[in-house]
């Protein structure tokens, strides 16, 4: 009874814990082992792919890039996300805008790139244009085509929209749960009290979502942070579209450059386990609550 009692929880684990040591735990450590080699993993050269990593033009562009990701796409897809399920909450056909808008999930994130592909297509002005933004600013607006893949001031800002348009309906429906669980009673006690929506909205709605805000907003930074379908797809990170998951698949598999691909690897995986470690904590207390 002793044996079964200190072993048995553990034999009916080992499977589990045997194909995480293999597909999780392995593949980190031969990584960690492997950033500190050269291209072909064979010599050591110490810290040299880190110098590169935080130091080569294209991985500058890549860091900055992700930035201008983690800012723009995580505030665009929560505000909206936000704003969409106060307001899905009043019309008639909640469900029906609901799904609308979470419909773009259900499409994998390279099969929208090549939808968008199709949305941004540019052709000079003088010819027909095939993509539909282009053909609506010159047969509408009657305005210059626009090449939202090339133009290097806004080619980041059209990829990200494409981010944003995937995403706002997985926050979409987070958030309206959490709003829906806010008593109804307190909202209609603070509009007999003489609150505006706008007082409402900021003082009881916002404060009693936070919670749920916190763990959205981490899942955002953590899923931008690994951003990859749709530059790959869309740029393949050129223009200065490049992020930092698009230039380790680079170095991996299009210079065979193993030593430099991990070392970005590391450093993605360090980018994102401060973030991982707080959406886990904040689980954890909502847990014990």
């Amino acid at each position: 009874m002793r044996w079964q009692k200190s072993w048995l929880p553990w034999l009916y684990l080992a499977p589990a814990l045997l194909i995480l040591a293999a597909y999780l735990v392995y593949p980190t450590v031969e990584t960690l082992r492997l950033s500190f080699y050269d291209a072909r993993g064979e010599t050591f050269i110490g810290l040299e792919n880190y110098r590169w990593v935080f130091t080569a033009r294209p991985m500058r562009i890549a860091f900055r890039n992700n930035l201008l990701w983690i800012v723009v796409f995580t505030s665009t897809t929560v505000s909206l996300g936000l704003v969409l399920a106060v307001m899905a909450d009043r019309v008639r056909y909640e469900s029906l805008f609901k799904s609308a808008v979470f419909l773009p999930m259900a499409i994998s994130f390279a099969g929208a790139g090549v939808i968008w592909l199709f949305m941004y297509a540019y052709r000079p002005a003088q010819a027909p244009q095939i993509g539909l933004l282009n053909a609506i600013l010159v047969d509408v607006f009657h305005t210059k085509p626009v090449a939202w893949l090339t133009n290097r001031h806004i080619n980041n800002f059209s990829l990200i929209a494409v981010g944003v348009w995937i995403w706002t309906g997985f926050n979409l429906v987070i958030l309206s749960a959490a709003y829906k669980g806010i008593p109804r009673e307190l909202l209609e006690a603070a509009r007999v009290d003489g609150a505006s929506e706008w007082q409402i909205f900021w003082r009881i709605i916002l404060p009693l979502m936070k919670p749920t805000l916190a763990v959205v907003t981490t899942t955002m930074i953590i899923n931008v942070l690994k951003v990859f379908d749709i530059v790959y797809v869309m740029t393949n990170g050129n223009y200065d579209t490049e992020v930092i998951a698009n230039r380790m698949y680079k170095e991996m598999f299009h210079f065979r450059n193993f030593g430099r691909a991990s070392a970005i690897a590391v450093v993605l995986l360090l980018a994102i386990l401060p973030v991982m470690l707080i959406n886990m904590s904040r689980f954890l207390e909502s847990g014990e609550r």
